[in-house]
């Protein structure tokens, strides 16, 4: 007996060999198809049922492809792409303070943070990357870029207490950073995040109108911390104390805090974490190429902290391929830890998705492949000889596959990447435009 209703319409149905959801962890879907309508994923079933169920204004077929949620960059500074491979093999603080803020002081403005984001943006959704956890100056710039881009970001308001091309004074930074969040406080696509730059270049008066403004406004508060054993020990010569147990003093460690790097820790330090709600970003790359130290990702997972994975910046990476880093992680946190066991292949992609997804606040909408969030997804070719013989799907997406297998990515259901050509972005125009800025670069004198 049969209703006499016909199918559903649908505005998009893609149909993969492989559906990996992230939820349930360590599932995958032989044979199965994803329904989009309106931006959003309404089902996720067998294939032949979908074609029986659905009528799809498009079809996209890739039926020797797994389709993973997009992956999410929870710790970039992505108008640094355009100072890639600047100033290499060189310890943190001298990297810093003698390169890196002196070539950001000669170039930082509205246009080099417009462009490097554009580069940036093309780069994330060539390897499979549909959100970032920005962090970086002028926020303004960065979040109209994105938006115009459709790609979804969570743009951090800077504050550090020395000025800046951003902002002159404490005043200054906060005022502007309130306008941002206004400006952008219901966007869709946009959110903002507080991003004291780091323990040892914020005050504890600073600090305290973040955790005040914070609690206010429900916004996260994402920073560097805990990088390395030098910052460690330093905080403790100045502020006699370690820099989670400044921040705790000062009523930061809690469910809004996005914590970076986290190399530094000791056990109680990682109970903490675990019982405050407070986000691990792991950027093993960038940890390795500074010798900043190494984040105890095994013994985080075992306490339940959840942990994200972040690229840092092209300034020290030097890349923003997330199928790197990732593999990065999950090996890295088994080297760290003395256990093969670690980190397991499922659980380094749930941090690439779902965990970065927790970390810029995104969790309800993206993330996993699930009916109700929003269509941000990624279709990688697992038909290719690097990743042959096909044994364990997810296995292969974290330790065989590379950015170069992705071949469709979408952002609430648009398609950004099409057959691996992007779709709103003009490869020779940004690579002219970066040569541009790498010639103005290498004009300017470090002394």
């Amino acid at each position: 007996m049969t209703t006499g209703a016909g199918p559903t319409p649908c505005d998009l149905l893609i149909e993969a060999g492989w559906v990996v959801p992230v939820v349930p962890h360590g599932v995958v879907l032989e044979d199965h198809a994803v329904a989009v309508r309106d931006g959003a994923i309404v089902a996720v079933l067998p294939v032949r049922e979908a074609r029986e169920r659905f009528t799809a204004g498009e079809v996209v077929s890739r039926p020797r492809s797994a389709l993973i949620p997009g992956l999410v960059n929870a710790h970039t500074h992505n108008p640094m792409t355009l100072m890639r491979g600047v100033a290499d093999d060189l310890p943190l603080m001298e990297w810093l303070q003698g390169h890196i803020w002196p070539v950001e002081g000669a170039v930082i403005g509205p246009e080099f943070v417009a462009d490097g984001i554009a580069l940036s943006v093309a780069e994330m959704l060539r390897g499979g990357t549909t959100c970032a956890n920005e962090n970086y100056f002028f926020p303004d710039v960065q979040a109209a870029v994105y938006k115009k881009l459709g790609f979804r970001a969570r743009v951090g308001l800077p504050v550090i207490d020395f000025p800046t091309a951003w902002a002159q004074s404490d005043d200054e930074y906060f005022d502007r950073a309130i306008e941002v969040h206004d400006q952008w406080r219901d966007d869709p696509f946009i959110a903002t995040a507080f991003v004291p730059h780091a323990p040892y270049t914020v005050s504890d008066a600073s600090f305290e109108r973040i955790r005040m403004l914070s609690d206010q406004l429900d916004m996260p508060v994402h920073l560097h911390t805990h990088e390395t054993q030098h910052e460690v020990d330093e905080s403790r010569k100045i502020h006699g104390q370690r820099p989670l147990a400044r921040l705790d003093r000062l009523g930061l460690v809690n469910d809004r805090l996005v914590a970076v790097h986290m190399t530094a820790l000791d056990d109680a330090e990682i109970a903490q974490c675990a019982e405050r709600g407070v986000t691990v970003v792991h950027c093993p790359e960038s940890n390795l190429k500074l010798a900043s130290g190494f984040c105890p990702v095994g013994k985080l997972e075992k306490a339940g902290v959840t942990l994200a994975i972040g690229t840092d910046g092209c300034a020290s990476n030097n890349d923003l391929d997330m199928f790197g880093e990732t593999r990065t992680a999950a090996q890295l946190a088994k080297a760290v830890a003395g256990d093969a066991a670690a980190f397991s292949a499922a659980s380094a992609l749930r941090a690439a998705t779902l965990g970065g997804a927790r970390a810029v606040g995104f969790e309800d909408r993206i993330g996993s492949i699930e009916p109700g969030k929003r269509a941000d997804l990624a279709c990688v070719d697992l038909d290719r000889l690097e990743t042959q013989p096909l044994h364990h799907v997810i296995s292969q997406l974290v330790y065989a596959c590379g950015r170069h297998q992705v071949t469709d990515v979408w952002i609430d259901g648009a398609h950004k990447l099409r057959s691996g050509e992007l779709a709103d972005l003009e490869p020779a125009a940004l690579v002219a435009n970066a040569r541009e800025w790498r010639a103005r670069i290498a004009r300017i004198r470090i002394d």
